[in-house]
């Protein structure tokens, strides 16, 4: 076959080709820039702590003071009574109602003293469970022996499972909304030149952005470095109004390739998922559920018996949930079944399990 011959089979294909591309081309939406990026150099900072709940109704550690149990939580405790000018012997403790806990947090690099965020409990010992605890002041600092820059104190809310029978499972991790407040300064300046950082690198987008802040800013105030960065070259009175730039920016739309998220919560067993997404058929075994999701056009299956559950093919991911609840499905099961059907192709989206 010649080049040429070549050349007009492939000319010949190309609306084809086309027709086939606009098919699976994804849905769009319109985001404001300032939902999809953030400034280079806003890279979150990571604080750690290590911590004690207290008020603990008896679930807490086992700790006695001895090498048996958590001996690292007496010892805490005793720590913090010298601080208090209380002395008592490790070996004459027996505490049930404190838990030695890790405290995690991710902040803004420019929050400043004052500025509070959310924390995170878990559980560093042998807990049963952290229900109706309160955290002792903790420090946080970046790093471990690093000096601290903020604090945290509060009381715990802990994830409830939907399902009686494995609240006694959970309930060693939580979190404090606003439970931690910044109490230094942690040194970090805004850039004199801006990078716009893209949360989920795409050319495609990169693009829009840039076309979005020249067609509002000015021509050549946004070059699109790669599919991750969109640098602007701000000039005249735009550059000495750097946030004023930034904050007029933050609210320009911008068409994007909408991307389907499914987010499963492995403790408690909720499912959220955007509206009309819904489901192809597909038969599913996990534990002793049994999905069986059938073609609209198909014959009618037998009556479900127990831990069976039937759909017809276009169901929504609600549907789906709630069925997959009513036959009893634990949360693990209900997160596995919906990352089974996205992995055979009867879920088209992104499953996330928390």
């Amino acid at each position: 076959m010649t080049k040429m011959r070549i050349l007009n089979r492939f000319l010949w294909l190309m609306p084809l080709m086309l027709c086939g591309l606009a098919g699976i081309a994804l849905a769009q939406t319109e985001e404001m820039i300032g939902d999809l990026t953030v400034v280079q150099g806003d890279v979150p900072k990571r604080l750690v702590g290590y911590g004690l709940v207290l008020g603990l109704n008896g679930t807490g550690d086992e700790s006695f003071g001895t090498r048996a149990g958590a001996v690292h939580t007496v010892q805490s405790i005793s720590n913090m009574l010298e601080r208090f000018g209380i002395h008592v012997p490790p070996d004459r403790m027996r505490l049930r109602n404190v838990a030695a806990v890790t405290v995690t947090a991710e902040v803004s690099p420019f929050l400043r003293p004052g500025g509070r965020f959310d924390v995170h409990i878990a559980s560093a010992g042998d807990a049963r469970s952290l229900r109706g605890g309160i955290l002792f002041t903790t420090p946080l600092a970046e790093d471990v022996g690093m000096p601290p820059v903020a604090t945290a104190q509060g009381a715990l809310i802990i994830s409830e499972p939907s399902d009686n029978r494995y609240r006694a499972r959970g309930g060693t991790s939580g979190r404090i909304p606003d439970g931690g407040v910044i109490e230094y300064d942690m040194g970090v300046q805004f850039p004199d030149s801006v990078t716009l950082v893209l949360l989920n690198p795409d050319v495609s987008t990169a693009v829009r952005i840039a076309t979005a802040i020249n067609d509002a800013a000015g021509d050549g105030t946004a070059i699109v470095q790669d599919p991750g960065a969109v640098q602007l070259t701000s000039s005249g009175q735009a550059a000495d109004n750097l946030i004023g730039l930034l904050a007029a920016l933050d609210t320009l739309p911008v068409q994007t390739n909408s991307a389907s998220r499914l987010v499963v919560d492995g403790q408690s067993g909720s499912v959220v998922a955007g509206g009309g997404m819904s489901v192809g058929s597909a038969v599913v075994t996990q534990g002793g559920i049994t999905l069986t999701i059938v073609g609209a056009g198909a014959a009618a299956t037998a009556a479900p018996g127990p831990g069976m559950v039937s759909a017809t093919e276009g169901a929504s991911v609600q549907e789906i949930a709630a069925g997959l609840h009513v036959a009893g499905a634990t949360p693990q099961e209900i997160a596995a079944i919906f990352e089974a059907l996205r992995d055979v192709g009867a879920l088209n989206a992104h499953v996330i399990i928390r």
